[in-house]
This record gives C-alpha cells, sequence and structure tokens, in this order.
C-alpha cells in the first residue's frame, strides 16, 4: 500500500538570512524585503536647462554604476585648476612660436604650462615660446623671454625677435618701426621695414672660448684664417668646430653637404657635450659661394628645427672670419631665406644684422589644467 503523501515542511527562515538563501540573480535583498539598491554615480551630460538637467541626471542615476576610483576623483588632492590663455601662433622661416602678451596682464609661466603649450600633440605645438612683457630696464620698450618646448628659458632667438616686432606692432602695443628690446642678456634693437621684414641687430658675436662659454682645457685648436677651430670627439670621429657665442652658445662646422650630413645623429651628441657646461646649438653649414650658405641646426631644447637666427648670425660669421665667406651672405634653411651681413673683416667688433620675414598664423585661447594636487 503506497505510503501516503508526504507534506512539505515549510521553516521560515529570520528576515536576515533569507536573502542568503535566495536563489534569484540580482542584488541581495534589503532586510524588509525590498532590493538594495547599489552604488550609483551621475554621468557629465551637456544639458543646461535646470530642470532638463535633472530629469537627465535622474535618468542617468538608475542606469550606472559607480566604480570606486570615481569617488576619489571628489577628494580635494586631485582638483585640477583651469587656466585660459590667449595666444599668436607665429613663425619666422618656419621656426614657429606661441606667443603670449605677458604686457598687457601678468602672465606666470611655469616649465609644465611651457611644456604644455609647445605639445605638438596636445597643445597648440612650437619651437619655443615667446613672453611680451614690460622692460625692468630704463630706456627700452619692451621685455621679452624665450622658453624652450622643453620649458628651459633661453637668452636669445634672432627668429622669434622678428616675430615679437611684428607681435608688438599687430596688437597695437606701440606704432614704432623701431625699437628696443630686452633680452636675457642684454638690448636688441629691431626695426619693420616696409616691405614687411624685420631687421635685427643681433650684436656682436663672442669668439672668446671662456665667454660662449666652451671648455678648451687641453684641447690644441687649428688656426684658420682668423678663427681657431676645436676638436670635437663626436661619435667616434673628431669634428673640427667653431665655438661662437650670439648671446647663446653655438658649435659651427662646415659640411660637404648639410642634407646628407647625419644631422640627427650627431646633433644631440654635440649639444650635450660636456666641453659646454650649458649646452649648446650645433650647426651644419654647407658653402654654396661666398655669399650663399645652406644651413642646418640642432637646437638646444629643441632639436632640429626649420629655422635657427642666431644659427645663421653664428655660422656666417664663423665662415666670414675663416676666409670663406663675404658679406652680406643669404642663409638657405629649409623654412625660408635669411640675409646675414656683418663687417666682420674690417672690425670684429661690428654688430650683425639680420633680415628675414616674420607671419602671424593664427590665434586662439587655450585651456591649461594646473594639478593642484601638490
Amino acid at each position: 500500500m503506497p505510503a501516503a503523501a508526504t507534506a512539505p515542511v515549510t521553516t521560515k527562515l529570520p528576515i536576515s538570512k533569507r536573502a542568503e538563501c535566495s536563489s534569484e540573480s540580482g542584488p541581495p535583498a534589503h532586510p524588509r524585503g525590498r532590493a538594495r539598491r547599489p552604488p550609483y554615480r551621475l554621468r557629465r551630460i551637456s544639458v543646461y536647462h535646470p530642470l532638463s538637467a535633472w530629469r537627465a541626471l535622474k535618468w542617468e542615476r538608475k542606469a550606472t554604476f559607480w566604480p570606486r576610483r570615481s569617488r576619489k576623483v571628489l577628494c580635494s588632492k586631485e582638483l585640477k585648476q583651469i587656466v585660459k590663455l590667449k595666444f599668436t601662433k607665429m613663425h619666422g622661416a618656419g621656426n614657429d612660436f606661441v606667443v603670449l602678451d605677458g604686457y598687457s596682464q601678468p602672465i606666470a609661466l611655469t616649465p609644465e604650462r611651457v611644456r604644455a603649450l609647445a605639445n605638438r600633440h596636445f597643445g597648440v605645438g612650437a619651437d619655443q615660446l615667446l613672453l611680451v612683457e614690460k622692460p625692468t630696464i630704463e630706456g627700452v620698450d619692451f621685455r621679452y623671454r624665450i622658453f624652450n618646448c622643453d620649458g628651459g628659458e633661453v637668452e636669445h632667438c634672432g627668429n622669434g625677435a622678428r616675430c615679437f616686432v611684428k607681435f608688438v606692432r599687430d596688437r597695437r602695443l606701440t606704432d614704432a618701426n623701431r625699437v628696443r628690446v630686452q633680452v636675457q642678456k642684454g638690448v636688441i634693437t629691431l626695426v619693420m621695414q616696409e616691405n614687411g621684414e624685420v631687421v635685427v641687430d643681433m650684436g656682436s658675436p663672442v669668439f672668446e672660448p671662456s665667454d660662449v662659454p666652451f671648455d678648451a682645457g687641453g684641447l690644441e685648436g687649428r688656426r684658420e684664417g682668423n678663427d681657431t677651430l676645436w676638436p670635437l670627439e663626436v661619435n667616434g670621429q673628431t669634428r673640427w668646430i667653431s665655438a661662437v657665442s650670439m648671446g647663446n652658445p653655438h658649435a659651427v662646422q662646415v659640411v660637404d653637404d648639410a642634407e646628407a650630413f647625419a644631422v640627427l645623429a650627431d646633433g644631440p651628441v654635440i649639444e650635450a657635450h660636456p666641453r659646454f657646461p650649458n649646452k649648446v646649438n650645433a650647426g651644419f653649414m654647407q658653402i654654396v659661394s661666398r655669399h650663399e650658405v645652406r644651413l642646418r641646426v640642432y637646437e638646444r631644447g629643441a632639436g632640429e628645427t626649420l629655422a635657427c637666427g642666431t644659427g645663421a648670425c653664428a655660422a656666417v660669421a664663423a665662415g666670414i672670419r675663416r676666409g670663406l665667406l663675404d658679406s652680406p651672405v643669404k642663409v638657405q634653411t629649409h623654412g625660408g631665406m635669411l640675409t646675414i651681413a656683418w663687417d666682420g673683416a674690417r672690425d670684429e667688433a661690428a654688430a650683425l644684422t639680420m633680415a628675414g620675414p616674420a607671419a602671424t598664423v593664427f590665434e586662439g585661447e587655450i585651456e591649461l589644467a594646473d594639478d593642484l594636487s601638490n
């Protein structure tokens, strides 16, 4: 005789245990039977009407979870300050600059900000940054400071000087064709010509090794014309260079073919050579005629650029001193033509002048995020 069916035994668990025995997927049950709400976050949305924004935020709140990391963003240690800077992008023979007006209002530049602005992928992009300011000495019109794309401040830049005078005239900070400008190591004079080219009084070149500065201790120089060539060991070879200062240090060597020469291999080695305590701009000059050269320059802190004004002046000064060139000299760079004049064959204390173009590319405004965590 079949056994009688046994009725199922139901054991009522405490409310606190019901969620643990539940076979349903999803969030654990609330002690009172309601579903427990997981932690949520609010997504950023592009809605500005208060009511619409509230509705959208409420909908997003139901759809998304809040990761652990996102809670830390609200911590004051990770807040960032957004700084807006107006700028002008310019170039002189392809040597490009971001120019900032610190004359009308003070601008605090840090190496981090300079690198952010000069970055060609995430910033404006430039070889160097120029900051226009009020002078700190009497008898000059402006002060301008030059920063390489690595954030370091440097002494002088010829192509930047031409862009500088065009900038201050275009911004109506001056209407003079001739301005005197304070730079890190002295004062230079800039003249805007009627054809739009700018002539820069670059000052006198300096050849004394200790003033470049260049450590010639223990080296045996070689005379050529009125110049002294110095040997440098570069990538297992001896390179004979002229050490010249145009307010910033230059190492100039003559090569047979500037285009074919291994500038990207030798340039960084010369730039960081221990004989130059402040590093150096490495110039590679090909003589075309007594009045024309081709030039490539691996700039200190910037790498190879399309043109280098002080590098062109240093190369021409070295070439004239060696008896290879006669003034004036046209310097062909990857970015365009510069004209350098120097009466150094008669008077080495004479100042060089450089003429070349300066152009405005565009103007804009950029937001920079300063990390406030420190």
